[in-house]
């Protein structure tokens, strides 16, 4: 166990929680910052987030505050569990309070509204100078608090940020794998919550294991070639954060974008199923990204294509099925290693 440290986890959401509670198992002192005073009084009080990890006692360590400062004050390793839309607003007022040695670690899958813009570059941005990373992988919150086998990646371009995150994590039922490929790590964590909603489909319209196998394995291949036009590594995408992430997010109900998709092929429309779910479903918002940039870019990206024509262009799911079905017929495997 390594020697105690102060840690800060901003956000109130599910994954925030079971990180916060995680690492306050661990032996730390974890401050978890939730944006509404109501709801951290209410966590603190019950020792329970009933409203995203109902269930679930949090260790007694933890300390929940709706006070930014008070959650930032001396911290020495910051993650950052906001969704997109609202990562950089809460950046700008966490910067005041952040000390100038403090490693800060993005754990938010999805890319910001308003632009090709990633959450560890809103860091970059808003934050220089400080040490940055992404935590990203096949890590449901439900699961982690559970205690069950889990592995993750941490992503930097700087050691002793890898080492730090490594130490403060690491119990015998979470692994923390390094990588040195920030950008591929973050992308498959953005990437693969498309390809949720679009398994998700197909699960509700009743196609089999043949499909299932063919959509999953010819995402990777959209991911690794969308990321390498990005400078990127595709090989990033055989590891935790991107393979791994893949298959857990598109095989289970557990997984927002999934239920999403699902909903959508029992013929609801998207609004109802972004209602029906009760919270954010970052693949929706990261469609309309990816689909721009891969169109700017060039890059053969049909899953994208036919996704956001049922989505956004009102196309019939069996038309876009058909048409898929009648495409390319591409390479079956783009990257491979030399032969020495």
């Amino acid at each position: 166990m390594p020697d105690s440290q102060k840690i800060a986890v901003l956000g109130g959401g599910s994954f925030g929680t079971a990180i916060a509670n995680f690492t306050a198992t661990n032996g730390h002192q974890v401050y978890q910052w939730m944006r509404s005073a109501d709801q951290a009084a209410a966590v603190n009080a019950t020792r329970e987030n009933e409203r995203y990890l109902p269930g679930y006692q949090l260790h007694p360590a933890l300390q929940v505050t709706a006070d930014l400062q008070q959650a930032l004050d001396a911290a020495e390793i910051v993650f950052v569990s906001i969704p997109s839309k609202s990562f950089r607003a809460v950046v700008r007022q966490m910067k005041p309070y952040l000390a100038p040695t403090a490693m800060v670690i993005s754990t938010a899958k999805g890319l910001e509204p308003d632009g090709f813009v990633l959450m560890s570059q809103i860091l970059e941005e808003e934050l220089p100078g400080q040490a940055i990373g992404v935590l990203s992988g096949p890590n449901f919150a439900k699961e982690i608090v559970q205690k069950q086998q889990t592995g993750t990646v941490i992503a930097s371009d700087n050691d002793a940020l890898i080492e730090k995150v490594q130490a403060v994590l690491s119990s015998p039922s979470f692994r923390v794998y390094a990588n040195h490929d920030r950008y591929g790590v973050e992308l498959g964590g953005a990437l693969k919550n498309i390809y949720a909603i679009v398994t998700g489909m197909a699960a509700a319209l009743g196609c089999g294991s043949n499909t299932q196998a063919m959509l999953l394995t010819r995402s990777l291949a959209e991911m690794g070639r969308f990321a390498q036009a990005l400078g990127a590594n595709p090989m990033t995408f055989l590891g935790l954060a991107g393979v791994g992430d893949l298959i857990l997010t598109c095989t289970s109900d557990l997984s927002r974008n999934y239920r999403v998709g699902f909903a959508i092929g029992q013929g609801k429309s998207l609004e109802q199923a972004i209602a029906e779910i009760g919270q954010v479903a970052e693949g929706v918002n990261t469609l309309k990204i990816i689909k721009s940039k891969a169109d700017q870019l060039g890059v053969y990206m049909p899953l994208v294509s036919g996704l956001h024509a049922v989505l956004f262009e009102h196309k019939p799911v069996a038309e876009v099925a058909a048409s898929l079905m009648q495409g390319e017929q591409n390479y079956d495997v783009e990257f491979t290693v030399p032969k020495p």
